[in-house]
C-alpha cells in the first residue's frame, strides 16, 4: 500500500501540497510544484529493516558574505526506524517512535530546541 497522493506538510503555519513525483518498489517521492518542499518515503529490507520518512528544504537568502547575491540553501530532517526483522511487532515499533516523537515535541519543541542549539 503506497501513501496517498498528493501529501502534505507544514512549515511555520504554511501547508504545503506535495504530489507523487516517483514511485518504486519500496520507496516514494513526493514534490512541491517549484522544488523547495520534498517528502521522501523508503523502505530497506535485509538483516535489519529500516523505514525512512525525510524532508528536504531549500530557500534563496542574502549571501553572508556578498550582501547584494543571493544563494540557495538547503536543509533536511528524517526519521529514520531499524527493527530487527522478527521480535518487535509494528503496534510496538509505533509506540518507541511515538514515544521520541511526543519527547521532541513537548513543551513546545524545547528538546528541539537545544537538539538544534548542540546540546547533550
Amino acid at each position: 500500500m503506497a501513501f496517498a497522493d498528493p501529501q502534505t506538510i507544514t512549515i511555520n503555519a504554511v501547508a504545503q501540497t506535495l504530489p507523487r513525483t516517483s514511485s518504486g518498489v519500496s520507496s516514494g517521492v513526493f514534490t512541491k510544484d517549484d522544488g523547495t518542499s520534498k517528502l521522501g518515503v523508503s523502505h530497506s529490507y535485509g538483516k535489519r529493516t529500516r523505514h525512512s520518512l525525510r524532508i528536504d528544504f531549500q530557500k534563496v537568502a542574502p549571501n553572508p558574505l556578498i550582501s547584494a547575491q543571493n544563494i540557495l540553501y538547503s536543509m533536511s530532517t528524517y526519521l529514520v526506524v531499524d527493527v530487527p526483522i522478527t521480535g518487535f511487532s509494528i503496534a510496538e515499533q509505533k509506540q518507541i517512535v511515538d514515544a521520541l516523537t511526543a519527547y521532541l515535541t513537548a513543551s513546545s519543541g524545547s528538546k528541539v530546541t537545544q537538539l538544534l542549539g548542540g546540546e547533550n
